[in-house]
């Protein structure tokens, strides 16, 4: 629970504080650093033939499919309504018993 708590004391000190424009850029240079590196971790977990899943705005429901190749940011999976680009950060994948 300490996590959680600081992150509040983050997002509370990024809405209600006093942050220059210089401050709240360098706030959003560090996210979307940390995304990157969280969306390299993930392409390097993914292999060709994993099955994962991901949740889809378009169809409102979860989706699950098969890894048909895997590039730099996105990764194209197989389902049953055809073949998405998925970036590898929404994908989870599905363990094998």
């Amino acid at each position: 629970m300490e996590q959680v708590s600081s992150i509040q004391q983050i997002n509370s000190a990024i809405m209600f504080g006093n942050l220059t424009n210089d401050e709240l850029a360098s706030v959003v240079s560090a996210v979307q650093y940390a995304r990157a590196q969280l969306g390299k971790q993930k392409i390097r977990a993914i292999r060709v033939g994993d099955n994962v899943n991901f949740n889809s705005v378009k169809k409102g429901r979860n989706v699950t499919g098969v890894v048909t190749k895997v590039a730099l940011k996105y990764v194209t999976v197989r389902t049953i309504d055809g073949l998405w680009k998925v970036p590898a950060n929404m994908l989870n994948v599905i363990p094998e018993d």
